[in-house]
Order: structure tokens, then C-alpha cells, then sequence
């Protein structure tokens, strides 16, 4: 069986994306789960550059890997070529649907579905914040991570 593939998409592809990226390529490695993920924005202010720094440094001071990342746009393409697409937010879920082909929109979702104590439905967006932004971020992007790990093993791909 081929390994499921995860694109996390926000809008410019620097702090809440890569994040889930990182986070949630570790927690798959950790729990055994061969997925394929990446991450992508749905505009094309960023392409090209690295994660904001205060997303990396939040991310690697808990442990976690963004080598080799850089800012990218949604493709069409993507809606083929992978199994889940997770909006970091309702407008980021609002403008996938509206690029999505209809008859795949079925493998979009909102991130935070997958953590439903998490108390918010969006990921907040932490760029004009300060650390702390970048902080709840991480630890909202862990706990969803967990629930689309347990979503996926749940439906036996992976």
C-alpha cells in the first residue's frame, strides 16, 4: 500500500504550515506511521524563503526539524497528487475549496478538527505577534498532530 501524503496549508507558507510540517513529520516517525508531508500557502508573498525565524525557533527549541523547507503555493496539482490537505484556518479552508476541483474536495480539512478540546477551530496566525504567538501555535499544531496520526492509523493508512 502506498504511504499517505499530508500538504498542511496557511497562508504565506512561513510560520503555521511549516510548523505543522515539522511537528507533524516527527510525531508520524515517532509513532511509526510512513506518511509523506509537506506544506504549502495559498499565496505567493514568501516563495522561495525559510520559515520565519520564530517559528523555527519555537519549533526547534521542542525538538523538532525544518531543514530543507522553504515557501511554496498551493498547486492545482497538490489536490491530486495528495490524500489530506489541513487548512490551518477557516478563510486558508474557504480559498482551498474555492481552487479545489469539486469531486476532491472531500480530502480537505480544518486542522484543529483533529484536536477538539483545543477550544479554537483556527490556528491563530502569529506573525504580527510576539514569541508567545509562535508558542500556542506549536503546542496547538501537537495536539492536532496526535488526532490526524490517530485519524490516519484509524483508517489503516500508514
Amino acid at each position: 500500500m502506498e504511504s499517505p501524503s499530508v500538504l498542511f496549508v496557511c497562508l504565506g507558507n512561513i510560520c503555521r504550515s511549516p510548523t505543522a510540517e515539522a511537528v507533524f513529520k516527527s510525531r508520524a516517525n515517532n509513532a511509526g506511521i510512513d506518511v509523506y508531508v509537506d506544506s504549502a500557502g495559498t499565496s505567493g508573498w514568501h516563495i522561495g524563503e525559510r520559515p520565519d525565524p520564530r517559528s523555527i525557533e519555537a519549533g526547534e527549541a521542542a525538538g523538532y526539524d525544518f531543514t530543507g523547507q522553504a515557501s511554496r503555493k498551493v498547486t492545482r496539482a497538490d489536490f491530486g497528487d495528495f490524500d489530506h490537505i489541513i487548512a490551518m484556518d477557516a478563510q486558508n479552508l474557504k480559498d482551498l475549496s474555492a481552487l479545489c476541483p469539486p469531486d476532491l474536495r472531500g480530502k480537505l480539512s480544518l486542522f484543529l478538527d483533529f484536536a477538539p478540546n483545543a477550544g479554537v477551530r483556527d490556528v491563530p496566525d502569529p506573525y504580527y505577534g510576539g514569541g508567545d504567538g509562535f508558542t500556542r501555535v506549536l503546542r496547538l499544531v501537537e495536539q492536532a498532530s496526535e488526532g490526524l496520526l490517530a485519524y490516519i492509523a484509524a483508517r489503516g493508512q500508514g
